[in-house]
This record gives structure tokens, C-alpha cells and sequence, in this order.
């Protein structure tokens, strides 16, 4: 294989391999990706894609649900672009053979948490990101874009202010091998290995993130986390995600009493958005001292819960239970994150030649609370934008919307005392004590006290596993300091000791080393 092309892109979900197909058609392309072409969040994502598609529907209903969700932390002009463009995205899956449901010839449109009307197309009931991921791969696979699977993009080289080539590992022979390139586009998704429980992937390690801190990128809104509200909790059983569309079909949270609860907490009861959900759920579960609550479809018809839902419905009855005659056991996880490499409209970070698209960028769409299923539609338009500008077709500006607060992550922190042995799962169950849903502003500083510790004394990475426990480690700290920074309580973010939303704090915390000043 040679060693220079016109694009790298590192990832190969959504966001990657459409960014790929797109600069296809403008010079050479390489996609890297640590594990295989089909290991990755997109996937796993059931809900399915916004988008303004339907009869009843515009892209100004549209902004308005997002900049509701967003908690005033959204960018009016990126969600916008995310709206008006996302149905011609939608005509591009279709194009490329995205087999989405229809009802009498037209595309099938569901409802999920916090929209005001039914948006949300979806492919197979369930199995929405399977079906993208499986097109998009084939697409990719006929195409004459380079593939290197197995390879972890592990430093970006950066000569004259610019990104111009990394270095990556090829886990089978150990080599450490090096592309050049003139555009160079992180695709990596997110980063749900740092907490105990999660929907995402074992490759979701914060990779990009690190790799563009590293090399001098901003980073931005790391305290925003997102936990779906709903995931399994079987004994024995992995984290497997509960589709916010069974809600939005009409499945009921019960405590294990059996209670409908939510309408305690919010006037859309069940279908609230997913901040409040999840915290809803957290106080049951601590009232009743329960891992779980409930959630109930035995209201409903079991052949539409089997049709609509029948990936669901398959792995809960695999581990004995039947969801059309009993309520699903369940509990929050993390799943997405709202932070990370800060860009523009055109997706170019701050680093010139450097761009991101995916979860691993920081658009400002999602603000503070990412509505729901507006994450593969992000991936889509700004995949494309991003090609869009490395051909000059974009004249983009900086935004005017966003105030933003810069903030050098501290070189350390002291600890007193001994450190506790570091390992994934000691990080990850510091992560979901001291960091997770409800945050006590004690708890942080201890959490980053250790996490500085950890990271003084952290071997050099040799390995996969090294490479990628190191990277959630930085991606941690980096999460724990903003959330320190920020003490209110805004969509995702909760703070114990600053349960509102203060006007002072209606901006964004960019993160960047020392160095990178």
C-alpha cells in the first residue's frame, strides 16, 4: 500500500465512510480503522435518523426541538445546516440503497423523546444502523477506497501548524507505520468504555479526541455526557440498548412496584428528554434501593412489538424473557457524547488541516442534551461538509452564536495518600461513581485527584489495549475538569450543589493543553 493520499479518514462509521465516499470523487482516500470495517456505534443504533422528511413536518419544527433539547448550548446556525440539509442527506442513503421502512409507499416515520412530531425513519424496525452500516460498507468495498482494518492511527504529525500524516499501529505484525495526507479527517466516534455501564462498543476509547488534544486541537463541552435512559439489566447479561422508539410507541416506565412515575418529573412524561429520564430513573431506583425500574409494552399488541421491534424482543427472549407479557428490567447508560474536537461549519478543527465529523466532533448542535436520533443525521451533513470545504466549496465564518470560556487542562493535581492500583475497570467504576449522572462537586475533584495520579505514572503504550486505556484516561480527565469547571446544572450536566442552569455559565468550555496556547 502506499504511504500518501489526498484523505485519511480514521473510522469507519457512519461519519467515516460517508466522509469517504464523498472525497472519492476528489483524489485518493484511506480509512483506518483499529478493528473491523463493521466495528462501531453506528451498528448498534436502533432509534434510527432524524430528519424533516415528513408531510407535517419542516426543518423549522425541526430547530426548534433541537435547540429545546440542547438547553441553550446549541448553535443556531450549525443546527440550522443540521435541518435544512439533512433531507438531501436522507435522498443520499436512499441513493446508495438504505433499505428504510415504509407504510403505503411512503417512508415510515417514528416518534421519539422531545420531538414534536413523528421524524424518525428507521430500517428494519430496529436495526436502523445495521442496515446503514452494512450499505455504506459494501458501498465502500466497491469503491477504490484503501482500507486498512486492524490499525490504530496512534499520533498526528503536525509540521508548520498543520496536520500532515500520522502514525498508526498494524495490530497483526506490531509495525508502527506512517501516511502522509492533505486532509486528515477523525471519524473515531465516542468514548463508552469509560464507564461501567454502557451501549457503546469496546472500541468507543476516546481515541480522536486524544489524538487531536494531543497535537494542539481545542476540545469542547467534555462535562456533557450523554446516558440513554433505558438499557437491560438481566444478571448476566451485557448492556444492551432499549430503543427510545419503544417509548415513543408507548412503553410505560414503572417503578418495580409498578407505578407509572414519570409524570412526577415532566409534563411529556414518558417521552421527556433524556437528561430528565435518566435522573427520573436513578431517584426510583435509589427510593426502592433497585438496579432497575420497568418498562411496560404488555399494553400494547405483541405482534406490533414483535414487528416493530424484533431485535429488542429477540435478545430479551434469549435471556428468558418474553417483553410482550413482562416488563423489561432497566437502568441508564452512558451513550453518547455531545463533546469533543471543536470545528467549524465545515467541519476543520482548530488545528489547520485537521478535521472531525461524527461523535467525536463538537459541532454545538447537540448543546448541552443531544435530541434524540439527531446524532447519524450530524454524521451525515457534516461528512459531507466536510469535503464540501476541503474543495472550497464552503465559505465559512466563525460562528457569532457562541460564547466560550478556554481552559488549559492543570498538568496535575495533587493526591495525598496512596494511589489506588489503575486498571480499565478501576477507571471505569471511578468514572460512574464520581462522574456519571449526578455529579457532587467533592467527588469530581477526588475523581480528578486520582485520574492525575494515574497519569504520571502511566507506562509508555506499546499495544492496542495500552494505546486505548491511556486514551481514556486523558479523555476522563478531560470530562472531569469541565465538569468541575461548571457548576450549575445544564441538560446532561448535573451538579448536586448547583441544581439550576445559571445565565453565566450559558457558554462553552474549550479545552487545550498548555503548549497549544
Amino acid at each position: 500500500m502506499k504511504e500518501e493520499f489526498d484523505y485519511i479518514v480514521v473510522g469507519s462509521g457512519i461519519a467515516g465512510l460517508f466522509t469517504a465516499l464523498q472525497a472519492q470523487e476528489h483524489g485518493s482516500v484511506l480509512i483506518i480503522t483499529k478493528g473491523r470495517i463493521d466495528d462501531t456505534n453506528t451498528r448498534l443504533a436502533q432509534g434510527g435518523i432524524a430528519a424533516a422528511v415528513g408531510r407535517d413536518d419542516s426543518p423549522e419544527r425541526h430547530i426548534q426541538d433541537t435547540l429545546e433539547a440542547g438547553a441553550g448550548l446549541c448553535d443556531p446556525e450549525m443546527v440550522a445546516i443540521l435541518a435544512r440539509e439533512g433531507p438531501q442527506r436522507i435522498l443520499d442513503l436512499i441513493g446508495l440503497g438504505v433499505p428504510f421502512d415504509t407504510l403505503e409507499g411512503e417512508l415510515a416515520l417514528g416518534r421519539e423523546a422531545a420531538h414534536s412530531v413523528s421524524r424518525v425513519l428507521h430500517a428494519g424496525g430496529d436495526a436502523t444502523g445495521a442496515h446503514i452500516e452494512t450499505t455504506l460498507t459494501e458501498a465502500v468495498r466497491r469503491s477504490p477506497i484503501s482500507l486498512r482494518e486492524h490499525t490504530l492511527a496512534t499520533e498526528l504529525v503536525v509540521e508548520g501548524g498543520r496536520a500532515v500524516a500520522l502514525y498508526a499501529l498494524d495490530e497483526r505484525s506490531g509495525e508502527t507505520l506512517r501516511f502522509a495526507c492533505r486532509f486528515l479527517v477523525l471519524a473515531t466516534g465516542g468514548a463508552g468504555q469509560l464507564f461501567r455501564h454502557t451501549t457503546n462498543p469496546e472500541v468507543a476509547t476516546g481515541d480522536g479526541v486524544v489524538l487531536a488534544f494531543r497535537a494542539g486541537a481545542q476540545i469542547m463541552d467534555m462535562e456533557f455526557y450523554q446516558f440513554h435512559p433505558t438499557a437491560f439489566r438481566i444478571p448476566e447479561a451485557p448492556c444492551f440498548l432499549v430503543s427510545e422508539a419503544v417509548r415513543g410507541e408507548g412503553g410505560i416506565l414503572r417503578d418495580v412496584q409498578g407505578r407509572a412515575f414519570m409524570k412526577d418529573y415532566h409534563p411529556l412524561a414518558d417521552l421527556a428528554p433524556r437528561d430528565v429520564v435518566s435522573r427520573a430513573i436513578v431517584h426510583e431506583m435509589r427510593r426502592a434501593s433497585s438496579d432497575h425500574v420497568l418498562l411496560d409494552v404488555t399494553h400494547l399488541p405483541g405482534e406490533r412489538i414483535r414487528t416493530r421491534f424484533p431485535h429488542i424482543y429477540r435478545f430479551a427472549l434469549d435471556h428468558g424473557l418474553d417483553i410482550t407479557v413482562e416488563p423489561m428490567p432497566v437502568a441508564p447508560a452512558a451513550h453518547y457524547m455531545m463533546g469533543g474536537v471543536k470545528v467549524n461549519a465545515g467541519g476543520m478543527s482548530t488545528l489547520e488541516g485537521l478535521y472531525a465529523c461524527g461523535e467525536v466532533a463538537c459541532t454545538a448542535v447537540h448543546g448541552a442534551n443531544r435530541l434524540a436520533s439527531n446524532s447519524l443525521l450530524e454524521s451525515l451533513v457534516f461528512a459531507k461538509r466536510v469535503v464540501d470545504h476541503t474543495q472550497g466549496k464552503l465559505s465559512v465564518k466563525p460562528s457569532g452564536q457562541r460564547r466560550e470560556q478556554l481552559m488549559v487542562l492543570p498538568r496535575r493535581r495533587a493526591f495525598e495518600g496512596r494511589v489506588p492500583p489503575f486498571s480499565l475497570a478501576a477507571l471505569q467504576e471511578l468514572v460512574w461513581d464520581n462522574v456519571g449522572i449526578v455529579r457532587d462537586g467533592e467527588e469530581l475533584v477526588e475523581a480528578a485527584r486520582v485520574l492525575s495520579a494515574w497519569a504520571d505514572s502511566l507506562p509508555v503504550a506499546r499495544d492496542r489495549p495500552s494505546h486505548e486505556l491511556a486514551n481514556l484516561l486523558i479523555t476522563a480527565r478531560l470530562m472531569t475538569e469541565a465538569a468541575i469547571m461548571r457548576e450549575e446544572s445544564r441538560g446532561a450536566h448535573f451538579r448536586s450543589g448547583f441544581p439550576l442552569p445559571s445565565p453565566e455559565w450559558e457558554r462553552h468550555i474549550v479545552l487545550v493543553k498548555e503548549e497549544a496556547q
